[in-house]
Order: C-alpha cells, then sequence, then structure tokens
C-alpha cells in the first residue's frame, strides 16, 4: 500500500488522518521548519531581517520539503493545503486584521499624544517621570496592542520629554520597552495573545484572565524600580525649550479614545467574542473622530486615485499591516501539519518522554526552553511564537496541560525575550527612531541596544516569573479530553 495512503489517527481530534513518507524519516518532514529556522537565525545575524524575508524562508523550506517526500507530491502538495486551511491559522489571521485596524483608529484618533501631554503636565521629573512613562507605555499597548508601535511611538515623543525632565537616558528607554511587554503580553488584541490563544485552541477573553496574576506580579517591581532607578539624568536650556517644542505639538483630545479602549476591554473580558468587541471597537473610535469634524473621515478610509493603494486611511494600514504576518503564519501552520503527517512531532514528543516520564514540572520546563531558545535565536517575536507553537502544544495535551497554561507559557516567554535582548526587532527599533530624533533634537542621547538590555525589568520579571511557575507548578491546571479545566491531572487520560 502507498504510504499516502495509509491512515492514521489524530489524537488531538480522533480523526484518521494522511501520512506521508519521508527520506531521514522523521527528521525529513521537519526540513521545512528547520530551514526557516536556520533561514530566520542568518538573516537576524546578518541584519536582514524582514517580515517579507521570513515568508520567503518559509516558502523556500517548504519547498525544499517536496525533495525529502517520498510519497508522490500531489499528497505533499495536500498536506500542505490541508494545513493552511486549520482554524489555528486562519482564526489567528482574522483576528489580527481586526485588531489592526482597531489599533491604527485610536492612533489616528491621536490617543498617544493625550498619553504624552498627560504626561507633560504631570509635573513629575526623574524617576517619576520615567515611572509615569512605563504606565503611559503600558496603557497604550493595552490598547493598540502593539509593542512595536508603542516603542516608536514613545520613543518620538516620551524619550526627547524625559530627558528634558532628568530622566536617566537608559532606564527611560527600558521603561518604554517594558511598557510595550507590558501590553504585547497582556492585551486582547496583541497579535502575540492571538497567536498563543489560536495555536493552543484558547479562547482569547479568558486566556487574558488567566495571565493578568503574571503581568501584574512582574509590572508592580517593575514600577518600582524604574521610580528609583529613572533619574539622575540633567537638564540644560535647549533641552528645556526641546520639552515645550514636544507640548506644542500634542493636545489632550487624543484620550477620548480611551472610551472604545475601555469598552473593547470590557466586551472581551466579559466573553464577547474578539471580532464583536474589536468591531463596536472600531465604530466607537470611529465616531468619535468623526461625529465633531466630519471632514476627518478620510483619516479613517478614503479614496485616493494619487496613492499606489487607491484606497487609504486607518482601517487600511491596519489590514495592510499584518498581511506579510498573516501569509507566515499559514505557512508555518503548514509546515507543521507536515511534520504531523511525516511523524515528526510524535517522535520528537517520544523523545521529550524518555526525560520527561511522568513529571508534569519537566514537560513544563521543556515548554519554557523551547519558547525561549526559538525566541533567542528569532528576532521577530510573533514569527518565534508561531514557530513555538506546535511543539508547546503537542507536549501541553500530551499532559494535559490547560490551554490557558500553555499559552501564558507561549506568551509571556515570547514577549518577555523579544524585548530584551540588543538583537531584537523592537530594541533596534526603538533605537534606530532615537537616532531620528536626534536629527531632530542634537542634545539627545542614543542609548545603545547593548546597554538597555538589563534595565527591560517587565521582560526579564516575566521570563522568570514563568520559569518559577514551571518549576514550582504554581497556577497550574489541567484539562480532560472535553477541555474542562480541572485541579489535578485526570487519571483517565495517558
Amino acid at each position: 500500500m502507498n504510504p499516502e495512503a495509509q491512515r492514521g489517527a489524530d489524537p488531538d481530534k480522533g480523526a484518521e488522518l494522511p501520512t506521508l513518507s519521508f527520506r531521514l524519516g522523521a527528521l525529513g518532514a521537519a526540513i521545512p521548519l528547520i530551514f526557516f529556522v536556520i533561514w530566520a537565525i542568518t538573516t537576524s545575524i546578518l541584519k536582514l531581517s524582514s517580515e517579507i524575508g521570513l515568508v520567503m524562508g518559509a516558502i523556500l523550506g517548504l519547498t525544499l520539503g517536496l525533495f525529502f517526500c517520498k510519497s508522490r507530491w500531489e499528497a505533499y502538495a495536500q498536506g500542505l493545503f490541508s494545513g493552511m486551511t486549520q482554524s489555528v491559522g486562519v482564526v489567528a489571521v482574522v483576528a489580527w486584521f481586526y485588531a489592526g485596524m482597531f489599533a491604527q483608529v485610536l492612533q489616528a484618533g491621536g490617543l498617544v499624544d493625550g498619553l504624552v501631554w498627560l504626561g507633560g503636565i504631570s509635573g513629575a521629573t526623574g524617576g517619576w517621570f520615567t515611572a509615569l512613562t512605563f504606565l503611559l507605555a503600558a496603557i497604550f499597548s493595552t490598547a493598540v496592542g502593539t509593542g512595536y508601535g508603542t516603542t516608536v511611538a514613545f520613543c518620538t515623543l516620551m524619550y526627547p520629554a524625559g530627558v528634558a525632565l532628568n530622566c536617566d537616558p537608559v532606564i527611560l528607554f527600558g521603561a518604554i520597552l517594558a511598557g510595550a511587554i507590558f501590553g504585547d503580553n497582556l492585551a486582547p488584541v496583541s497579535d502575540t495573545t492571538i497567536v498563543s490563544a489560536a495555536t493552543q485552541e484558547a479562547d482569547v477573553p479568558g486566556v487574558v484572565r488567566s495571565r493578568f496574576k503574571y503581568s501584574i506580579m512582574a509590572a508592580l517591581p517593575s514600577l518600582l524600580l524604574f521610580l528609583l532607578l529613572g533619574g539622575g539624568g540633567h537638564n540644560n536650556a535647549a533641552e528645556a525649550g526641546a520639552l515645550q517644542d514636544v507640548m506644542q505639538s500634542v493636545d489632550p483630545s487624543g484620550l477620548i479614545m480611551l472610551i472604545p479602549f475601555a469598552l473593547v476591554l470590557a466586551l472581551a473580558l466579559t466573553g464577547q467574542h474578539l471580532i464583536t468587541s474589536l468591531t463596536w471597537g472600531i465604530l466607537a473610535a470611529s465616531a468619535l473622530i468623526i461625529l465633531p469634524d466630519f471632514g476627518a473621515a478620510d483619516r479613517i478610509l478614503a479614496f485616493d486615485r494619487s496613492s499606489d493603494s487607491m484606497i487609504t486611511g486607518a482601517l487600511v494600514q491596519g489590514v495592510s499591516g499584518y498581511v506579510n504576518m498573516a501569509i507566515l503564519i499559514l505557512l508555518i501552520v503548514a509546515a507543521s501539519h507536515l511534520m504531523k503527517l511525516g511523524g515528526t512531532m510524535e517522535a520528537l514528543t517520544q523523545r521529550l518522554i524518555q526525560w520527561i516520564k511522568t513529571s508534569v514540572r519537566r514537560a513544563e520546563l521543556a515548554n519554557w526552553a523551547i519558547v525561549a531558545l526559538l525566541n533567542t535565536a528569532i528576532t521577530i517575536n510573533t514569527a518565534a511564537e508561531i514557530a513555538a507553537a506546535p511543539f508547546v502544544r503537542e507536549l501541553g495535551k500530551r499532559y494535559n496541560i490547560h490551554r490557558y497554561r500553555r499559552a501564558n507559557m507561549l506568551d509571556a516567554v515570547t514577549s518577555a525575550l523579544g524585548y530584551i535582548f540588543p538583537w531584537g526587532a523592537p530594541v533596534l527599533l526603538g533605537w534606530s527612531t532615537i537616532q531620528t530624533m536626534q536629527q531632530q533634537y542634537d542634545w539627545l542621547p542614543v542609548v545603545a541596544p547593548t546597554s538597555v538590555f538589563p534595565f527591560v525589568f517587565q521582560g526579564w520579571f516575566l521570563l522568570f516569573i514563568m520559569l518559577f511557575a514551571a518549576l514550582t507548578s504554581w497556577g497550574l491546571t489541567f484539562e480532560d479530553r472535553q477541555g474542562n479545566e480541572m485541579s489535578t491531572r485526570p487519571v483517565t487520560d495517558s
């Protein structure tokens, strides 16, 4: 019988899946994902990493996999397409598009300007302003769900203002990155939240509620450290004048965008589907922009023949900002599916089980280590999370670890490490933004990525809190075959 005609039981859903035969056995089936990881690491080291570059790496890896497939290539292609149609990827893509539109509408409404204005009039200086910057960055990143956007916005406005208010530049940059981590990890509309929930077959509201304790435990000591260590800068006449320039360029009107943010948060946490919550948020934010000034509608959606896309505005920017990552997650999900069809996931799980045996603690440590390793190597944290997700899911299901717990381990470690290492994309993004701002303010100090990484306190605390949780089983819950949450591992499941 041909290998592609054989059938194997899917232990996750009880369905029957076709199997594929590969040269090198289980290792051959992993070639597409292995190639992608090597490609991602190499482009990162060479400082050539980009979203479209990662997409190209995934495509090349999947193409390379054809030559290792001993089954008919038609069966390989069918397995690839079947993988791409799995809900785990499609749900993430649709949620990303809606979240991206919501984030861009909030930014079009001036939310970041309102928060900067709030910080400027607070009268805080030194460590107090650094701590306030962390809080405001956390609020903004939780509202818009993008840590990268938070890093750029706050390095553009809050960083010059903070330096002018006697903040330590290194600690201030760390506070901006730390605030970005908070929202990237916790926000219902964050890309990492959506991916961690979708890949572990969990609902976003439940995931957010379950991870709040981890996020807040990292945030409280971080806030204290920013307060204690964030002063020590100096102020001269040029910097004081720059602060006035920053304050003149912002106004409090954008604070009204906190209303749709609160609406989305309330709807999501009360059990409404994320798409429903985001739709109401987009409508509310759009109304708050348009009703006072109908001419502002083009900031949301406009038809422009002079533009390459012909259609412009916040909604278009929100969707286009996630197109490359949407393609990437579908390709990586397909690669993961091929690994399942080729027996790689089962082989890896069995190899890990030889070390883990019956210890759930070791299973969680393995998940923590897998996510940490991939995020250390791949500079775009969402891409690293996508690559790690199938391993976390497979191992977690084998030991009945609840889907919320798996999603939290996946997201917390991803969000933490993505903003710590000097070679991480958001760190380099913030660094390049500060360099750009130095052209406007020649007195502005540029903080090297290698200087800031010890002071991204939210990331370090979150990383070690999850390690502590894995070692002690703090917060650990299990689930039975029906997905019901349990405090102890069900004895009927192997």
